[in-house]
C-alpha cells in the first residue's frame, strides 16, 4: 500500500543549526523550579517506518529516549508524530507487532493515527491499539454518526506529571487519508474533520474543562499545515505541535506563538523542547533536534524483538550482488528514472510476461542506496516493504498515456512550486518525453512500446502493483480488464528475480525523458563517413548550454553525446556537431532510405525555470535520420547535412 510522497525533499534548519530557543507569551525565560517554576520536556519523534525492521536507528533511538528522560530537570511527556508501524521490511512477517512491541518498551504517553497506520486496512487498526501499551489519537477522525473516537483510538489524553497537567490531542488531514489510503472513510461510517477547526477548539476544551496547562498537538499533516493548525489557534491554547507525514528536518520554531517541530523520519533525530511552566501557563521555550547517531548504544530490548523477527522472515540472506548501486532514495524515484526502479520495473514486466510495467514513486522506501555489493531479501523488503502484489492489466494504448500523465506534477502547480517538478512513478517497456509544465500541449508525449509508436486504440499488457491497480496515488486504473494475479508480495518478485542473476548492474536508460523547451527538428543523412551539424534557433529563456549534457538518443534508448555544442548568446542559436560514423553504428542493422526518428536533448540555464531537484532546465529537438549506405556515389570530402528545418 505505497502511500506517500514523503522523501526528505528539503531539510529546514533554523537560525542555521539544529537547537533553537525562544519564548511564548513574556518575553525572557524564567528561572526553573527554584522560583515556582517548572521545566516540562516533551520528547518526539515520527515516521519511524521502515527503521522498524533494522537493528540500528531504532535501538538507538529508544536508548537516548532514556537518557534523555533521566537527565531531564522536570518531567517529560514522551510522544509520537505518527507513522510508526509502517512500512517496514517486517511488515510481511509481524505487521505492526515489532514496531509496537519496541515503542511498548519506551511507554510513550500518546502518538496519532498517521497514513501508514492504516497499512493493514482500517480493521488493522484495532490491531494495532489493541497491542499498543499507549493511547493512539485520533481527535478529528470520527464516528460519523457518534462524533466519538473509532476502534481503539481515543480522542485526547491528559497526562499529570511533575504537578503539570498537559493535555494530547492528535489530527490528521485529508491528504493523510483520502490522499494517501484507498480507504474510503466516509463510506466506512469515519469522517474526517477539519483539522484546524477541530484542534483548537478541542484545546480550548482542555483548557476550560479540564483545566490543563499545557495543549500538545499530535500533526500528521506536515510542516505547512501545522504551521496553519498553529495560526488557527487565534486564542493561543497549542503549546507545542509535534509533526510528522512530510519528514523535514525541522528544528522547533514559533509559529503564531505555537512551537512547532519536526523531527525528520526513520528515528533519526529526537525532538526536545523544554517548556516553562508558571502559574497553569507556558512562559518560554528552548528546543532543539538531537541526532540519533552510532556513539548512542541501542537498547538490547528493542534489538532482540527485531533481530527475532528478521530472524524469523529471513531478511539477512544474500540473493544477488549488485555492481552498481542501487538509488532507492525519495528524491530520486519522485523526480527523474532510476537504475533501482528499471531493476523492479523489469522484474515486475518479465514476471507476468507484460509489455509495460508501472510502478509508483511512493512505493519505493528505504530512502537509501544500496551497493555496490551484496544485496540481501532484507534490503529488497526494505524497498518494497507494503503488502503489495502483482497484476497485470488490460489498457488501451489512450488509457496508458492516461496513467502515464496522471504522475506528472508541474513545476507551477501548488505542489510543484513548493517541491519541484515530479515524474513520480518508474517504468518498464514503455519510453516517454514529459512536459511538466502547465502550458504543455500534453504532459507525455512521444510515447514508444518496445520501441515502437504507441497505439492509441491499441491494447497493452500493463505490470502494475496492487495499490495503484484499485486507483492509489491518483493512478485512473481502478476497474480495469485484470488479466493475471500472481498473489505474492511485490518484495519476493524481486527477491526471484534478482537470486535467478545473482550479479545484476543496472543503469539509468533514458525511459523517462524530461523536456521543458523545444527546439525545431532536424534531418540528417546517415552514411558513417563525416560530420554532422545542426543550428538551431534557441528559445529566448535559454542563459548558457552545458556542452557535456548534450546527446542524441535512438528509439532503443542508446546514447551518443556531441563532439561539440556552442550556444552563441548574440545570435540566439545553437550549434551542435555529432560524429557520423558513431551515429551510423548507434543505429545498427538500419536498412538503406530508412528513416530512423532520433531525440537530441540538451541541458540549458533558464532565465524563466527554477528546478529544486535539477541542475538545469533542458531542450529537446526530434531528429529525422535518413540511411544512405556507402557506394551511392557521395564524395568523402562532401560530409554529411543535418539541418535544422
Amino acid at each position: 500500500m505505497s502511500r506517500d510522497r514523503n522523501y526528505g525533499r528539503r531539510d529546514v534548519l533554523r537560525a542555521g543549526g539544529i537547537a533553537l530557543g525562544g519564548s511564548l507569551l513574556s518575553g525572557s525565560a524564567v528561572g526553573a523550579d527554584g522560583d515556582g517554576s517548572t521545566t516540562l520536556t516533551v520528547l518526539s519523534y515520527n515516521d519511524v517506518q521502515t527503521a522498524a525492521a533494522e537493528d540500528g536507528n531504532f535501538p538507538r533511538l529508544v536508548t537516548l529516549i532514556e537518557e534523555q528522560r533521566a537527565a531531564a530537570d522536570g518531567p517529560v511527556v514522551v510522544v509520537g508524530g505518527g507513522d510508526q508501524v509502517g512500512p517496514h521490511a517486517l511488515g510481511a512477517v509481524s505487521q505492526w507487532r515489532a514496531p509496537v512491541e519496541v515503542l511498548n518498551g519506551v511507554e510513550p504517553d500518546a502518538d496519532v493515527i498517521g497514513n501508514h497506520e492504516f497499512d493493514y486496512g482500517l480493521d488493522g487498526v484495532s490491531g494495532v491499539t489493541g497491542d499498543s501499551g499507549f493511547p493512539w489519537l485520533a481527535t478529528n477522525l470520527v464516528d460519523s454518526d457518534t462524533g466519538e473516537a473509532f476502534d481503539g483510538t481515543e480522542s485526547s489524553k491528559i497526562v499529570e506529571r511533575g504537578g503539570v497537567s498537559v493535555g494530547i490531542i492528535g489530527l490528521i488531514d485529508e491528504g493523510a487519508t483520502y490522499g494517501k489510503t484507498n480507504i474510503d472513510f466516509e463510506d466506512r461510517g469515519l469522517t474526517v474533520e477539519d483539522f484546524t477547526e477541530t484542534g483548537p477548539a478541542e484545546a480550548k476544551r482542555l483548557r476550560e474543562e479540564e483545566d490543563v496547562d499545557v495543549v500538545v498537538a499530535l500533526a500528521h499533516t506536515g510542516v505547512p499545515d501545522a504551521e496553519a493548525l498553529a495560526e488557527a489557534d487565534g486564542d493561543d491554547d497549542i503549546d507545542v505541535v509535534v509533526v510528522g507525514d512530510d519528514e523535514l528536518v525541522y528544528p522547533p520554531a514559533e509559529t503564531s506563538g505555537t512551537v512547532v517541530t519536526e523531527a525528520q523520519a526513520r528515528a533519526n533525530y529526537l525532538g526536545k523542547i523544554e517548556l516553562t511552566v508558571e502559574d497553569g501557563a507556558v512562559t518560554s521555550w528552548d528546543g532543539e533536534l538531537i541526532e540519533v547517531t552510532d556513539d548512542v548504544e541501542k537498547d538490547p530490548d528493542a534489538s532482540q524483538i527485531i533481530n527475532d523477527y528478521r530472524a524469523e522472515a529471513k531478511l539477512d540472506t544474500v540473493v544477488a550482488e549488485t555492481e552498481t548501486p542501487l538509488d532507492a532514495t525519495f528524491s530520486s524515484n519522485y523526480h527523474r528514472e532510476t537504475n533501482y526502479g528499471n531493476l523492479l520495473t523489469d522484474a515486475m514486466r518479465e514476471r507476468v510476461d507484460a509489455d509495460v510495467a508501472i510502478t509508483n514513486a511512493g512505493g519505493i522506501r528505504s530512502d537509501s542506496v544500496y551497493g555496490p555489493g551484496e544485496i540481501t531479501g532484507g534490503d529488497v523488503f526494505n524497498t518494497l516493504p507494503f503488502a503489495n502484489t502483482l497484476r497485470k492489466l488490460e489498457l488501451t494504448g489512450e488509457e496508458l498515456v492516461a496513467a502515464l500523465e496522471s504522475q506528472i506534477v508541474t513545476l507551477e502547480s501548488e505542489t510543484g512550486r513548493e517541491f519541484g517538478e515530479e515524474v513520480s512513478q518508474q517504468v518498464s517497456g514503455v519510453r516517454f518525453e514529459w512536459v511538466p509544465h502547465d502550458d504543455a500541449d500534453q504532459l507525455v508525449r512521444d510515447v514508444r512500446v518496445g520501441g515502437e509508436p504507441l497505439d492509441p486504440d491499441g491494447t497493452y499488457e500493463v505490470a502494475v502493483n496492487s495499490f495503484i491497480a484499485e486507483g492509489g496515488s491518483g493512478f485512473p486504473l481502478e476497474g480495469k480488464p485484470v488479466l493475471a494475479e500472481t498473489g505474492e508480495l511485490l518484495a519476493t518478485t524481486v527477491i526471484e528475480y534478482l537470486d535467478e542473476r545473482d550479479v545484476v548492474a543496472p543503469v539509468v536508460e533514458g525511459r523517462m525523458q524530461r523536456v521543458d523547451r523545444d527546439l525545431s527538428d532536424a534531418s540528417i543523412t546517415v552514411d558513417g563517413r563525416g560530420k554532422a551539424v545542426a543550428r538551431f534557433d534557441a528559445p529566448d529563456d535559454v542563459e548558457s548550454v552545458a556542452e557535456d549534457t548534450v546527446s542524441v538518443w535512438s528509439p532503443d534508448g542508446d546514447e551518443l553525446a556531441a563532439e561539440k555544442a556552442v550556444f552563441d548568446e548574440e545570435d540566439r542559436t545553437l550549434v551542435v556537431r555529432v560524429d557520423d560514423g558513431a551515429l551510423a553504428e548507434l543505429l545498427g542493422d538500419a536498412d538503406d532510405g530508412d528513416e530512423v526518428p532520433l531525440e537530441l536533448y540538451a541541458e540549458y540555464e533558464s532565465s524563466e525555470f527554477d528546478h529544486p531537484y535539477f541542475e538545469r532546465s533542458r531542450l529537446n529537438a526530434a531528429v529525422r535520420a535518413v540511411i544512405e549506405k556507402r557506394g551511392r556515389g557521395r564524395g568523402r570530402g562532401r560530409g554529411n547535412n543535418l539541418a535544422a528545418r
